[in-house]
């Protein structure tokens, strides 16, 4: 399909129409997603209304992706959003950090650290040097 999507607006919460717009498929849709992806879990509210964040919107964004552009099936694309999750690490440039197997970042952390880029404030984030950072923080807390 290839469709330009709209930038994300720079706030916390976005309901189910807000993220049908932001992301092109239809409010049913993203229901029947939450069942089949375990990773998109709304908060809900008053009258079980759907309440979308940041990380989220960009989840359904790559599902999106995956199912419409690049033609993966909802069990394909479950397992590629599971490989992207988990890659395989390499940790060649972190001397001294912790073995990968011993940490493990949130999958959440991970697809906002990979995907994060706010138009509206001009912000961009190095996951590398995050993650470089959190594992010399974690040396530090860690006791010997």
């Amino acid at each position: 399909m290839g469709t330009t999507l709209p930038s994300i607006p720079a706030k916390r919460y976005f309901t189910i129409g807000e993220v049908a717009e932001l992301c092109g498929v239809k409010p049913h849709v993203l229901r029947y997603w939450e069942q089949e992806f375990t990773q998109l879990r709304p908060m809900k509210r008053r009258g079980n209304r759907r309440y979308y964040q940041h990380h989220e919107v960009l989840m359904i964004r790559r599902i999106r992706d995956l199912l419409y552009d690049q033609g993966f099936t909802i069990s394909g694309a479950r397992n590629r959003l599971q490989e992207l999750a988990h890659p395989a690490r390499d940790d060649s440039g972190l001397e001294g950090a912790p073995e990968a197997a011993d940490f493990e970042m949130p999958s959440m952390l991970v697809d906002t650290a990979r995907d994060l880029s706010i138009e509206a404030t001009g912000f961009t984030l190095d996951s590398n040097a995050v993650r470089k950072e959190l594992f010399e923080i974690r040396a530090l807390l860690s006791p010997n």
